[in-house]
Parts: C-alpha cells; structure tokens; sequence
C-alpha cells in the first residue's frame, strides 16, 4: 500500500479516536429537560463598619476569620476629647440651670413686692381720703369759730362804743365803758386766734389733698415692677431655652462617646481588618469588613434566550467545585431586572454581544463550607416538582 494512502488512513483513524474522546470523556453533556444550568461564584453580604466620629482608635477586638455577633464591640477609640465635651456641655447645663434658678427666684421676689405694693396702694388711698375728710372736717370747724368769734367781737365793738357814748353823756360810769372796750379788744384778738386756725386748716386740708396723688404714685411704681416680672419671665423663657440647648449637647456629646464603641452590626465572621490600634482615623474610615456567611448566595449569569424561564422562588441547587458530588438546597431570590454582557470585562466583539441575566441563588444550609469567592455551578429547577435523575453537574 503506498505510503500516501497508510498517512491518510492513519489520519482518518485518529480523527474518529478524538471524536469519540471528546464525545465521551470532554464533552459536556446538555442539562437534563426542566434544568437550566448556572456557574458562577459564592457571594455574601457584607459590611464594611467605620466610626461614626473620628479619633485614635485605642483597640480591635477582633481578628480576621474571628466570628462576631451582632452588637459585639469591635473597636474603641480614645474618649479623652469626647470626655472634655461632655464636660464642657455639662458645665453649660449647670450654668444655664443656676442662671434659670435666679431668674425664677427673682420672679418670686418681684410678685411678693408687687402684692405688697398692692396692699399699700389701697391702704394709702383710704389713708389719704381719711386725712382729706379730717381736714375738712376740722376746717369747717374752724370756719365756724372764725364766725362764731368774729360775730362776739362784732357785737362787743358795738357794746363798748355805745358805752363809751353813754360814759361821754354821763349816763355810764367810764369804768364801764373801759371794761367794755377791753372785751372787745380780747374778742378782736380771739378773732384773730380764729382766723389763723382757719389758715392752718386750709393748709392741711391742701396737704391731705396732696397725699391723694401717694396712690397715683405707688401705682407708677407698681407698673414698673410689673414690667420687671414680665422681663424677669422672658428671662425664665430664655434661660429654659439655653438649658434645654445645653442638655442636647450633653446628650449630642454623650452619644458620641457612645460612636466610640464601634459595634457589629449583624453576625458574621470578619473578613478584613484594615486598621490598627494607634491610628488616627477620620469619620467613617474602615476599621473591619464582616461578612455574613449565614447568608450567602451563587452569583451566576443566565443566557437571554433562557431567562424567560426563570422566576423568583424556582427551587435550585449549588454545587461546590470542593465537593461537587454533594447538592446544596437554593432557591432563586433575584433576577437582574436588566441585561449585561458576560464576560463583564472584555475586549472580544464575540463575546461582548452575548447578553445575559445575572440571577442569584440564595444557599440554605451551607454555613462554613460556602464562603464567598469560591466557584461553583448551579442547577434551576424550571419545569416539573421534583428532580429528574442524574440531574448534578456535568
């Protein structure tokens, strides 16, 4: 046989070998009816925790790979300018309180000093209306000695001169005339007596007038203290205003004592510790990345032509490449609600016109063994209840 013809033959029967090689040890055989396949990697939540305010973070507690419960301390900063805070709006508390204290006490003084005024203002108005009474009372009676003592000299006038007459005709003993004209010159000086009397009560009674502007006064003085009660009260108002501002900066300065614990926020194992003890951090600097390996999750993608057959809640399983003979119960808990292009980074035109779904099955029981960035492949159960035989990974 020509040695063109044995190449040929030999050609031809590696060929077949290789096919059937391919065909039965490195092909991928096509999924079972009722399973759409999906590869990807594990995924989990996780958080990445900081302090709310900044300072030198005096400790970590935790290490990575440590398991952490939710509420657990992780971190703690120094407390000494937060301290000095609290300190300072605590002096500011008592100082607003003691100046409100005297602003209430010196209310208490001025009502008590405006009740008496009160008092004294309605005594001093019956007062002077007494005085005034009283010295018309005694001005009238001084008028009616005036009268009374003016109508005897009068009359004592007119006696002695008719004596005196009687005296000149010698009908009268001149005795007599004199004693006559004597009375009526002490009745002229009682007339005088009387007169002056009359004076001297209409000066009191002016002055008894005069007090009955005392009240009138008082008054002005009470109006005054009564603006001081109304100042005195805007004071309290204020100065309840200023205490209540100095008690929220208490409770601001004593809640950023409390951002000096940085605590986790759910329970997880600690992925990342990215700072030290001693570092100055500023607010929200990452101090540990905890991720909630209790609730992980294959992050794969979905060809276009296939995502029609995908719903939320569909039953599935994950196989992990560590132990790809035991399923792990999934269900799908997202559908991406737009398309991309897989791979997500790429420079090939073929590739980047591939659009699919991404989808992520949520892994039951799995906790410890699925940790995030491991690969694995998955399973979706579209049609039928229950899985077909043979149905793992191919």
């Amino acid at each position: 046989m020509p040695k063109p013809i044995r190449v040929g033959i030999a050609v031809v029967a590696l060929a077949i070998v290789g096919t059937v090689i391919w065909y039965v040890a490195i092909r991928t055989p096509p999924e079972p009816a009722g399973i759409v396949a999906v590869s990807g990697r594990i995924e989990g939540d996780d958080a990445i925790v900081a302090a709310k305010v900044g300072g030198r973070l005096r400790e970590v507690t935790v290490r990575e790979g440590d398991t952490v419960s939710a509420g657990q301390v992780l971190a703690i900063l120094d407390d000494d300018q937060v301290s000095a805070r609290v300190a300072q709006a605590r002096s500011g508390v008592d100082a607003a309180a003691a100046r409100l204290d005297r602003a209430r006490r010196q209310i208490g003084v001025l009502e008590e000093q405006l009740e008496q005024g009160r008092i004294g203002i309605d005594q001093s108005r019956l007062d002077a209306q007494g005085r005034v009474d009283q010295a018309r009372g005694q001005l009238a009676a001084a008028e009616a000695a005036l009268a009374q003592a003016e109508a005897n000299w009068q009359q004592a006038a007119w006696d002695a001169e008719r004596f005196e007459t009687l005296a000149r005709e010698g009908h009268e003993p001149e005795r007599t005339a004199r004693q006559a004209r004597a009375h009526a010159t002490a009745l002229e000086a009682s007339v005088r007596a009387a007169r002056r009397q009359v004076e001297a009560a209409r000066g009191a009674l002016e002055t008894a007038n005069a007090s009955l502007k005392n009240p009138a006064v008082r008054t002005a003085q009470q109006a005054a203290l009564v603006r001081q009660v109304e100042q005195a009260r805007a004071d309290v108002t204020a100065f309840e205003s200023e205490l209540a501002r100095a008690r929220a900066v208490v409770e601001e300065a004593e809640a950023s004592r409390a951002d000096l614990n940085v605590r986790a926020p759910f329970d997880g194992t600690v992925a990342t510790r990215s700072a030290e003890p001693g570092e100055v951090l500023a607010p929200g600097t990452p101090i540990v990345t905890i991720v909630n390996l209790g609730e992980v999750y294959l992050r794969g993608f979905i060809p276009e032509g296939e995502i029609g057959r995908i719903r939320v809640g569909q039953t599935a399983r994950v196989y992990l490449d560590s132990n790809p003979a035991t399923p792990i119960d999934a269900d799908v808990s997202r559908i991406d609600p737009q398309a991309s292009f897989t791979p997500e980074n790429t420079y090939f035109r073929d590739d980047r016109v591939k659009q699919v779904f991404g989808v992520k099955l949520r892994i039951r029981g799995a906790e410890g063994y699925a940790k995030p960035g491991m690969p694995a492949d998955g399973q979706i159960l579209v049609d039928g209840d229950s899985w077909p035989p043979a149905s793992g990974p191919r």
